[in-house]
């Protein structure tokens, strides 16, 4: 037991557990082996399991996601959405794309509930409809400081941002890190933060997730 808000003495390795607790099924399996074989980044199955808690803790109808990966994030989406929800991923690399469409396909998901996107992200980010979606992930670096801006225009009320690998494995909370990619998600950290219009936390699972509600 602890007091005055001190860390609770850790036994056994609860990062494993927690990444072990969900199931993948074939389809998320063999996007994962597809995207490790085009180094795509994609979400934990720990991560994974949020993702699909959320979607259905929500009842998310209107999904957007930055950085495509190989598709098992929209895998897990999918599983965890109404019949009737819609998703929209966007990435900068087109073969990540492909790689999401057809595993897709393969695991029977109609075309007309989604749509992939292959571009400049923040241009194509900031040609979408405010207060659209439901939930909004964002997954990839690349101009991760001004997506983070745009998504509290993008989500409706009470809309939720996952930002995915947001602590980079530790990166972020090492002041001698100073990269791009750090120094990025260190940002967007900082921005959603101190910025009222949003509640948020940070999970300890994957490369850390932060997740906010939009007020």
């Amino acid at each position: 037991m602890t007091t005055n808000g001190a860390v609770p003495t850790r036994r056994g390795d609860m990062a494993a557990f927690a990444e072990n607790y969900p199931h993948e099924d074939f389809f998320m399996q063999q996007a994962r082996n597809n995207g490790a074989e085009i180094a795509a980044e994609d979400p934990t199955v720990g991560v994974g399991g949020l993702i699909n808690f959320l979607t259905g803790l929500i009842s998310a109808k209107s999904i957007v996601e930055i950085g495509t990966g190989s598709g098992v994030s929209g895998l897990w989406i999918f599983n965890g959405a109404s019949s009737d929800a819609t998703f929209t991923s966007i990435d900068s690399e087109r073969e990540h794309s492909a790689n999401a469409k057809e595993i897709f396909e393969v695991a029977g998901i109609s075309a007309q509930r989604f749509r992939l996107i292959t571009g400049n992200i923040i241009e194509i980010v900031g040609k979408l409809a405010d207060s659209n979606y439901d939930l909004m992930i964002v997954r990839s670096p690349m101009d991760m400081v001004d997506v983070v801006q745009e998504s509290f225009r993008l989500l409706k009320e009470d809309g939720v941002l996952l930002i995915d690998n947001a602590l980079d494995g530790g990166k972020v909370v090492d002041p001698t890190q100073r990269d791009f990619q750090t120094i990025a998600r260190r940002d967007s950290i900082k921005a959603i933060k101190e910025d009222s219009r949003w509640s948020s936390t940070i999970l300890p699972i994957g490369g850390g997730v932060l997740v906010a509600r939009k007020i």
